[in-house]
């Protein structure tokens, strides 16, 4: 009789959950302010106005552009308007705050579009590892987003997992 190998991962009707499929694949890029400082301090509207104008947007195309300022100026708010204003035609998404802060934002969005009913009254693995690093704040929200319908959560892999939510 020969030794038949099941494999009880299969058979388990876990769902996975993979947070890296989430990401937007555009690619992503910055816009700092400082480059538009006098002396690295404050904001010329006539020179800020020309530097807009002069500017190439279009290393932007198709990208996800995070707008900030990396030094302590004062920054007046119509400023980073202009710039969304600028980026809109040709940047795939726009976001005041750092790179990683809109990493994070796009992440938590996407998160906030799950349809939750695909997962109701089921036992759900949510990936803990992977390529892409994927901030805490995501595996806190999705946790939040599927506890009031799931059957259970657990972390890692369906072959090693972490329980974090059973319902009762």
């Amino acid at each position: 009789m020969e030794d038949v190998i099941i494999n009880k991962v299969a058979q388990s009707n876990l769902i996975s959950l993979n947070l890296e499929d989430l990401f937007d694949k555009h690619e992503c890029s910055s816009f700092d302010m400082l480059q538009c400082l006098f002396q690295g301090l404050i904001l010329r509207e006539k020179d800020f106005r020309a530097f807009i104008a002069e500017f190439d947007w279009e290393q932007f195309r198709d990208k996800n552009v995070s707008i900030f300022c990396s030094v302590d100026a004062i920054v007046p708010t119509w400023a980073y308007m202009l710039l969304a204003n600028k980026l809109q035609p040709v940047a795939h998404f726009v976001y005041f705050g750092t790179q990683a802060e809109m990493e994070n934002a796009m992440l938590i969005n996407a998160l906030n579009k799950i349809n939750v009913t695909d997962y109701a009254d089921q036992r759900v693995v949510i990936k803990g590892c992977g390529e892409i690093s994927i901030p805490t704040s995501a595996y806190v929200e999705v946790t939040r987003i599927l506890t009031p319908h799931v059957k259970s959560i657990m972390y890692g892999e369906p072959c090693s997992t972490v329980p974090i939510y059973k319902k009762k």
